[in-house]
């Protein structure tokens, strides 16, 4: 093995040294919520990298989506040094890389592979020793739930490094870290970060020219101070989900036998497929129900459906099901009928951003008449609080385009059930007021 000494092109500054040591020498997790442009994935990657060549394992380096990976590490440079991310591991022990899939193999067999949680369960192969959960607060919280079990049977590590978006389920695992012996916790704002010649990573000079370039109040604190308080920056329906919270409208929701369920649909591909379960009980909406799954044939859901015995009434799915299929030369709604589901209402697929845009004001003045049980329809729930608008670092403000992540499939899918019960009365309206006419 060559003698090559780690870290490589890289030395932790002062502030940056318990990200680096605490996990996994003293402990077994690590918490460490640093602010934006404190070098959190540089230290983390360089970490990681020291880990792997002193123990053969896999080490995975998760971020919320597949393309974020790519671009800050695997094509990522340091803007003021020149050196990219992928430099930090000397060629001399390398034994393999693979491109497509994000993985190096070093020369004692250890893998270190990027991965996203927006598709995590399709990449990862050989059970990990050591991870990395960078931006953990826009991540998909599965992934966590996916391997902590694997970490505790083969006593593996993770670190988990991100700055706030608002009391998720970030919050909720710093919270619990700080409960727990065998988790290392750290929160570093600007005012505790400084370079090797004193001066400050950020100075507040630096935050006051963001403030005159447009960036709000909340983003400043959030991203520059570390605040968990105020709504996540550019969350779609944050304010009208905690609404519902102090309307006491997220509760236990029972199931009504004397009404219908009606169910809300997002039809995933290569990602998810989500359900919404609901009853229309006088002018309010009864969400008793959440279902997510991927990579499951159009007979799974059917048969999830038919297994809960309820009454159905109107199934709610986006106009992608009037497609046929190149295999089978039937819709999806044929198959669909074929399987059971009789009802089934097709809701225009949106075709521009006005549309999605109209779909999500139309889920934020229908939120108010909502219901939602709060155990079954947890991950549903997570899912809406999470959705935002993507945020445009060039232009320091949030764009006019929903984020694509973990938390746009069940946001999709409540999106067709507000669009499409809308568009249904709307419908009745015009009949019944057709047939007054007519009388």
């Amino acid at each position: 093995m060559a003698d090559i000494k780690l870290p490589h092109l890289f030395q932790p500054r002062d502030y940056q040294v318990g990200l680096f040591s605490q996990v996994p020498r003293y402990y077994q997790r690590g918490v460490f919520i640093h602010h934006r442009r404190a070098g959190k994935d540089k230290t983390a990657w360089n970490k990681i990298i020291m880990e792997a060549r002193k123990k053969t394992a896999v080490y995975y380096y998760f971020f919320p989506t597949y393309s974020q990976g790519r671009k800050i590490i695997w094509d990522g440079i340091d803007s003021k040094t020149g050196i990219k991310f992928l430099d930090h591991i000397p060629k001399e022990i390398i034994k393999k890389t693979n491109d497509s899939e994000m993985k190096i193999v070093l020369e004692n067999n250890s893998i270190i592979q990027i991965v996203g949680t927006d598709n995590f369960n399709s990449v990862m192969g050989t059970p990990p020793f050591g991870c990395v959960f960078s931006e953990y607060s826009l991540q998909d919280p599965r992934a966590w739930d996916y391997i902590r079990p694997i970490l505790r049977e083969n006593g593996g590590w993770a670190i988990f490094i991100f700055t706030p978006r608002g009391k998720n389920h970030g919050w909720e695992l710093f919270r619990l870290a700080q409960t727990l012996d065998d988790w290392y916790t750290e929160r570093l704002t600007i005012r505790d970060t400084f370079r090797e010649d004193g001066l400050p990573i950020i100075s507040e000079q630096m935050i006051e020219a963001e403030r005159a370039e447009g960036m709000s109040e909340e983003l400043v604190q959030q991203e520059y101070y570390c605040s968990f308080e105020g709504f996540t920056h550019g969350a779609y329906y944050t304010k009208q989900l905690e609404k519902a919270k102090k309307d006491s409208r997220i509760c236990v929701v029972p199931h009504s036998t004397g009404h219908e369920v009606y169910t809300a649909w997002d039809l995933g591909v290569d990602d998810s497929t989500t359900i919404w379960f609901f009853q229309v009980v006088g002018l309010s909406f009864r969400f008793i129900d959440y279902y997510e799954n991927t990579g499951e044939s159009l007979a799974h859901y059917a048969k999830l459906l038919d297994s809960k015995q309820y009454k159905y009434g109107d199934h709610y799915l986006p106009h992608d099901v009037e497609h046929r299929t190149v295999q089978t030369a039937k819709s999806t709604r044929e198959i669909l009928q074929e399987l059971g589901l009789r009802s089934i209402i097709t809701i225009q697929r949106a075709k521009d951003i006005d549309s999605v845009l109209g779909g999500i004001e139309a889920g934020r003045n229908i939120l108010s008449q909502c219901w939602f049980d709060e155990k079954r329809c947890v991950r549903g729930l997570k899912a809406l609080e999470a959705y935002h608008a993507e945020y445009d670092e060039v232009k320091k403000k949030l764009s006019n385009r929903p984020a694509h992540d973990w938390s746009s499939h069940a946001a999709d899918a409540f999106r067709t059930f507000a669009v499409g019960y809308r568009e249904k009365v709307k419908h009745k309206s015009v009949t019944e007021m057709m047939a007054s006419r007519r009388q």
